[in-house]
């Protein structure tokens, strides 16, 4: 069956036509996978509105969570500081894929080191913020909201979603995960967000429940609320179909050799015309958390993680996409600097992260922490503020020039997209 007949056929299914199906979306309702999304949403103070099929830039969040070892990832082999912190641990030269006469990529990183090649991928150097906290719930808070120490109520992610569309489209912002994260928090939107698109559900209070699903029983408007309410409910329907038709009908294009890991339902909504701009992905099941024994667990996941980032590029360039798509890659924080008597590290401060895609000029970016000169018990110190990273990506990437209407005040961007 082809793409439009499939989409003809699904859409008949549901009683809408397929760019009706497209036009309106999520907004006012909550959407989840797997008990993936908390409380519903309010119902009042929003309307479904039309939307058309979204122009422009395409920004994916990748957050490898636990605290990757930088130091391990884009290894400073040229550093004989590197060896006396970590006799052990140290990655060694003869195991390093370099890039230049100081630094290289950990040599089972191969998918990273050919977005290098290819000119596809930045490294910034020293990522971190002033007053680092080394909980990884504390941290990962702060990179969400973009606002250290501050009590933000909104994510980084959200705000920009509710700058860049000021009118609230629906599905315009992706967070694939088993549960929604702060970073896609918004006043403005509703996220739509999901895990495994073949278990499509919305997920409520219990005691909401029983009228929520009285909406989808064919009852006929007994007033203008009720009216109200019966659209946004089939509007939630029609976007559920709408993911897991995209699903279905990647099932049947995707390259099976590539692990994408979730990346994969990012392609399959690219792929199949889902309006977001914005996608949100956070690891699952990371190994990155590495206290004990890390060299293997870290080495298999950065490979996993690497593989992933190149393999979704790949499916990007199949669709010639490769130009409007761009990831990020970031920790909530890196690791200390010396090895430990387990033979891992510590939770620490400043990180390398990535950027991948997107007409990127590729290369290093920021100036590279002292490996001598540590600070708060042995850790780098951070050279880059994480929302210059931000605000690289909002104004070069997605071409908002105000970047500090979302993140509360004007950050130097890196120049890092022509």
């Amino acid at each position: 069956m082809t793409m439009s007949n499939r989409s003809r056929k699904l859409c008949d299914m549901s009683g809408v036509s397929r760019r009706r199906a497209l036009e309106i979306g999520a907004r006012g309702i909550g959407l989840g996978l797997l008990g993936g999304l908390g409380p519903l949403p309010p119902l009042f103070g929003a309307t479904s509105r039309a939307l058309a099929p979204t122009e422009g830039k395409i920004l994916v969040v990748f957050e490898w969570f636990g605290g990757y070892d930088g130091l391990s990832t884009f290894v400073p082999y040229g550093d004989d500081a590197l060896y006396r912190h970590r006799p052990t641990i140290g990655v060694r030269e003869a195991d390093v894929i370099k890039v230049d006469d100081h630094f290289g990529f950990q040599k089972s990183m191969v998918g990273m080191h050919r977005l290098w090649d290819e000119g596809n991928l930045a490294v910034i150097h020293g990522v971190g913020y002033d007053q680092p906290s080394f909980s990884h719930f504390a941290s990962s808070s702060y990179w969400h909201t973009g606002a250290p120490n501050s009590g933000e109520a909104y994510g980084w992610y959200g705000r920009t979603a509710d700058a860049l569309d000021p009118t609230a489209s629906p599905n315009y912002l992706v967070n694939i995960a088993g549960a929604q994260s702060l970073a896609v928090k918004a006043r403005d939107h509703v996220p739509v967000v999901f895990d495994d698109p073949d278990a499509f559900r919305r997920d409520m209070f219990h005691p909401e429940r029983t009228a929520i699903e009285k909406l989808d029983r064919g009852q006929v408007a007994q007033s203008n609320v009720h009216k109200f309410l019966l659209e946004v409910s089939q509007s939630a329907r029609d976007a559920s179909a709408l993911v897991r038709q995209a699903w279905e009908t990647y099932n049947e294009t995707r390259n099976t050799d590539l692990r994408l890991m979730d990346l994969d339902k990012v392609v399959a909504l690219i792929e199949n015309n889902f309006p977001a701009r914005l996608y949100y992905v956070r690891l699952r099941n990371s190994l990155f958390d590495t206290h004990v024994n890390q060299e293997s667990p870290h080495n298999r996941q950065v490979q996993y993680c690497s593989d992933a980032v190149w393999g979704f590029f790949e499916e990007m360039k199949r669709l010639g996409k490769q130009e409007e798509v761009a990831i990020l890659v970031h920790s909530e924080f890196g690791r200390r600097v010396p090895e430990n008597t387990g033979l891992g590290t510590d939770h620490g401060t400043a990180n390398v992260s990535f950027v991948l895609g997107g007409g990127v000029t590729g290369g290093q970016y920021g100036t590279p922490p002292s490996l001598t000169e540590l600070v708060l018990g042995d850790n780098l110190q951070y050279t880059t503020d994480f929302r210059r990273v931000y605000a690289t990506l909002i104004e070069e990437f997605l071409g908002y020039s105000s970047s500090e209407t979302v993140l509360g005040r004007k950050f130097q961007t890196l120049g890092m997209f022509t």
